[in-house]
């Protein structure tokens, strides 16, 4: 179940109750009137089935509340209700496998944001990566992988994508690319000055058996990427987020940004240009996967969700595959 909290004009507030009223997947609804004070208004919350998220929210948005008012919604951990029960029987489908997609919007919205902790991490990961490629040690490349932050822009380009929204993509391409280009250039520095004290040798890159897949990319590379986009998406859509972990360790980006630089800074110039493919071949299989299973679920919801219809004067909303 999703908790929504409203702050609604006086003059809409009477709408906000009819579709509360009227929906079979809203319960306990409660009205404060007068509550709120910035912006004034009264207050309306309610809980509702994670499946008919997405229909409420529309209903809710074409009354103007983002401007007038404001709509917050939060995941519950627990709801000890019959109510809720059968609200959540009457929306079609599993919680679980419920996309609301505002939540969505907003959460790729934040992911594209250039912000310091982003580049800290993209950069941690990107030095560990090259620390695992020097010394041949898987541990230290796996680790790089779970760090790097990368995947939030991916998921974001592809929500775009679907979407058409070239502003988003914009900004997820440029998070992507300040990003690696930062990491790089802070690994590539300190892996030249770790070979001016002697601490790396370009022999170092010569023969290294459990780590040489980050310069030979090829198809199997592109299907992990597939899978591994798929897999993200879908532990961002179904709130797993333990799923994306496996995600991070699956492809091979942050490694290969490492790889560049300590490549560069040991003059290993055949290494660079494989590198640089091992990359791209890793985001466009994400990007490609991630965007078909965001068209493939919207599609779904789109047939098998719960209807959204106009309110009705009396009577509740019909539960039903969409036309």
């Amino acid at each position: 179940m999703l908790h929504v909290r409203v702050i609604s004009p006086t003059a809409r507030t009477e709408e906000v109750l009819r579709i509360a009223d009227t929906h079979p997947a809203i319960v306990n609804v409660i009205r404060i009137v007068g509550a709120a004070y910035a912006p004034a208004g009264d207050f309306v919350e309610f809980d509702v089935a994670r499946e008919a998220a997405n229909g409420v929210l529309e209903q809710l948005s074409a009354l103007g509340l983002k401007d007038t008012g404001a709509i917050t919604v939060e995941q519950l951990a627990l709801s000890l209700s019959t109510a809720a029960e059968e609200a959540e029987k009457v929306a079609p489908g599993d919680p679980d496998d419920a996309v609301v997609w505002h939540e969505l919007a907003a959460r790729t919205a934040t992911d594209t944001r250039i912000t310091w902790g982003f580049l800290a991490f993209l950069a941690l990961a990107t030095q560990l990566a090259a620390i695992g490629t020097l010394l041949d040690q898987p541990i230290l490349i796996v680790g790089a992988m779970v760090l790097g932050p990368e995947f939030g822009p991916v998921a974001a380009i592809c929500f775009g994508l679907m979407r058409r929204d070239w502003r988003l993509i914009g900004a997820a391409v440029r998070a992507l690319a300040v990003g690696f280009t930062v990491a790089i250039a802070i690994t590539l520095a300190c892996a030249a000055v770790s070979r001016l004290l002697g601490w790396i040798t370009p022999d170092m890159l010569d023969n290294r058996p459990l780590s040489d897949f980050i310069i030979h990319p090829d198809k199997w590379s592109f299907i992990v990427a597939v899978l591994a986009g798929v897999a993200g998406i879908l532990s961002l859509t179904a709130g797993k987020s333990s799923a994306l972990i496996g995600v991070f360790i699956s492809v091979t980006t942050v490694p290969a940004a490492g790889n560049i630089a300590v490549a560069i800074a040991l003059a290993h110039w055949h290494e660079v240009g494989a590198s640089f493919v091992q990359l791209g071949v890793n985001l466009a299989g994400m990007f490609l996967a991630g965007t078909l299973t965001l068209l493939l679920q919207r599609a779904l919801w789109a047939r098998y969700g719960m209807r959204v219809a106009p309110i009705p004067p009396d009577g509740p909303l019909e539960a039903g595959p969409t036309a």
